[in-house]
């Protein structure tokens, strides 16, 4: 009995003495960090996250004292970009700044080589776009309420493109007929680029983009711009209503928003001592003024309530695909 209790007495010191060695190591592994350069991966080509990581790389490498290097990882509806970073050895020197792709990916996709909800974890929110819906002014509605009212007198008759399936502007698009019962076609497009110039050329009758896309156009009158798709109106267009604002739809919102995000497990040490320097970042007067010019309002707040976001998320615009039958090209 007494070589028994032994052995246990034994067995339990050991457990705890492995148990404070890897705090330890924990420890003293978090006060080293960063003691080398930090891979920021954009999953997208040229646009609102990459304004948002080239504003705040070299501000975050003032701030950590290690080079933040960004890079362009475009493709597959964000999924390259975002496997690369959820394959990544998880010790805060690769991350990721993305946005809805990263809730809505799953229902969009039938198989996709990482579940961006369990492999990744949240660091902190950036900052948030609005969608607006604009037309070229020859289509010669005023409100979004005439473009309604058309939609519905002219059935499979109206087209609108946004910048991707799956997107926010795509999502937009599929809520709003959803919540009206209108149909027009969509016309799917890879980028921005092209929707904002088919636009303009009036080949395209309807567009559901990110407003800084098409932010000087409108003010140049050559866009009509009917709503925006955010809960509250844009500082940049304050006439412009929300979709429930023109509408009188009270549960109309959709807004871009991105974040950074980082592989799981890393340490909770190294993802609290990042989301303490970008917060502070996105508190910088330079800094906001920056990206408000680009058309982003900026968000920030604890770890918490990013976490918090991303699956509310998750939920009502995995219900929108579902009733609307997208799935990615």
């Amino acid at each position: 009995m007494r070589l028994i209790r032994f052995v246990f007495r034994l067995m339990f010191c050991m457990g705890c003495l492995t148990a404070l060695t890897a705090l330890t190591a924990l420890s003293v592994w978090s006060q080293t960090y960063p003691n080398k350069n930090i891979k920021l991966v954009i999953p997208a080509s040229a646009g609102t996250s990459d304004v948002i990581a080239r504003a705040m790389a070299p501000r975050l490498t003032a701030s950590l004292g290690q080079t933040v290097v960004v890079e362009q990882m475009p493709g597959a509806g964000t999924n390259i970009g975002n496997n690369f970073v959820a394959k990544s050895a998880p010790d805060g020197y690769t991350l990721l700044i993305n946005g809805l792709p990263l809730v809505t990916n799953p229902a969009l996709y039938q198989k996709l080589p990482h579940n961006p909800m369990t492999d990744l974890v949240p660091v902190i929110e950036l900052a948030e776009v609005t969608n607006v819906i604009a037309v070229h002014p020859s289509l010669g509605v005023q409100s979004l309420k005439e473009l309604v009212q058309m939609a519905k007198a002219r059935p499979g008759q109206l087209n609108y493109g946004p910048p991707g399936v799956g997107s926010s502007g795509h999502l937009s698009a599929e809520m709003l007929g959803l919540k009206t019962g209108t149909q027009m076609v969509h016309i799917s497009y890879k980028g921005n680029s092209q929707v904002t110039l088919d636009l303009l050329r009036g080949e395209l009758q309807v567009g559901f983009t990110n407003l800084p896309l098409v932010l000087q156009q409108i003010k140049a009158g050559k866009l009509k711009a009917l709503a925006v798709t955010g809960a509250k109106r844009s500082p940049l267009i304050p006439d412009v209503p929300t979709v429930a604002e023109a509408l009188g739809i009270a549960d109309f919102e959709l807004t871009a928003w991105f974040g950074v995000m980082a592989p799981a497990r890393t340490p909770a040490a190294v993802i609290a001592l990042l989301n303490r320097e970008i917060d502070k970042i996105l508190k910088d007067p330079d800094f906001i003024e920056k990206i408000h010019n680009a058309g982003a309002e900026i968000t920030g707040g604890s770890t918490a309530s990013f976490e918090a976001r991303m699956p509310k998320d998750a939920v009502r615009l995995t219900e929108v695909i579902k009733q609307a039958g997208t799935k990615a090209e």
